[in-house]
């Protein structure tokens, strides 16, 4: 990078550099070196920002968590609108669309970077755990609507359906699922606690 070119937002950019690299080449491919090449910036821009490598991976999985702050949001303003099925098969088909697979095999892949997540996320794993609980919130709001039977364990089944949505969408190599499946999926996991047909 030149001198004196300034770059605005360099953590965003830094950040999303990592993002296409996770999705492209995945855990094993993300370096500091390959993050700044991907980012387009000095090598030591990083350094600057970030104490370290694993610092900067921690931050950055931090980041997507929060990024699931309006879809979790935008999915509770949902509650009573279309099919509970069909509402979650859209969330979980945009939520492992995008890097959330991914930050799940780096966070497996880097001792050191579960280690430091530790600290501040002591259960589970970061994308995971913050998913389930947005399941749970919307599935706690279609059973306040009458939607999902009242004795529903919806904690249980948000886990049910955001494991079941991994194991759909963990092979990188293949292509995404097919809507259908994700659909089908959904509606079996919702069997018996809600009214409409699977």
């Amino acid at each position: 990078m030149p001198t004196g070119v300034a770059i605005r937002d360099v953590r965003q950019q830094l950040f999303d550099a990592a993002d296409r690299i996770l999705v492209r080449d995945g855990p094993s491919a993300l370096t500091s070196r390959a993050v700044t090449t991907e980012a387009d910036c000095a090598k030591g821009v990083l350094h600057r920002h970030f104490d370290d490598f694993d610092a900067f991976l921690a931050e950055f999985v931090l980041d997507r968590v929060e990024r699931l702050v309006p879809q979790a949001a935008a999915l509770r303003q949902a509650a009573g609108t279309g099919t509970v099925a069909d509402n979650l098969a859209e969330t979980l088909t945009t939520l492992f669309g995008s890097v959330a697979v991914a930050i799940v095999a780096l966070i497996t892949f880097r001792d050191e970077l579960r280690a430091r997540l530790r600290r501040t996320w002591p259960v589970g794993v970061p994308v995971l755990t913050e998913a389930v609980a947005m399941i749970a919130s919307y599935l706690a709001a279609e059973r306040d609507l009458g939607r999902v039977a009242a004795d529903a364990d919806v904690d249980t089944l948000a886990a049910m359906l955001i494991g079941t949505a991994h194991l759909l969408f963990a092979d990188r190599t293949g292509g995404s699922p097919e809507p259908a499946a994700v659909r089908r999926a959904v509606s079996t996991v919702l069997a018996g606690v809600t009214p409409e047909p699977a």
